[in-house]
């Protein structure tokens, strides 16, 4: 069974930064995709950032040139880092990888609140 254990959310202030880790219970060569999605209050869950395993990177409109998605094989953990923080990057997010069947595992969540 795999895990995905979500960690570094918190309250920060708008332009502040945060770290956000995401810890497998099993190595993440496993998993083609790695992604980041967030869900924020009464809207639908939406794609932040994904790595695969070549090591290339999309991100969503709004977070790009602030977010960067990163992992380290050996830790089995995906990284978000965030800079530069909006209240409207207020949510939870979610850890998200893919194997390559198909098959894809959530994370718990983490809160994310930004304040103005």
């Amino acid at each position: 069974q795999v895990q995905l254990v979500e960690s570094g959310g918190g309250l920060v202030q708008a332009g502040g930064s945060l770290r956000l880790s995401c810890a497998a219970t099993i190595s993440i060569f496993n998993f083609n995709v790695k992604g980041w999605y967030r869900q924020a209050p009464g809207k639908q869950r939406e794609l932040v950032a994904r790595i695969t395993s070549g090591g290339n990177t999309n991100y969503a409109d709004s977070v790009k040139g602030r977010f960067t998605a990163s992992r380290d094989n050996a830790k089995n953990t995906v990284y978000l880092q965030m800079s530069s923080l909006k209240p409207e990057d207020t949510g939870v997010y979610y850890c998200n990888v893919e194997g390559y069947s198909g098959r894809s595992y959530w994370g718990q969540g983490t809160q994310v609140t930004v304040s103005s």
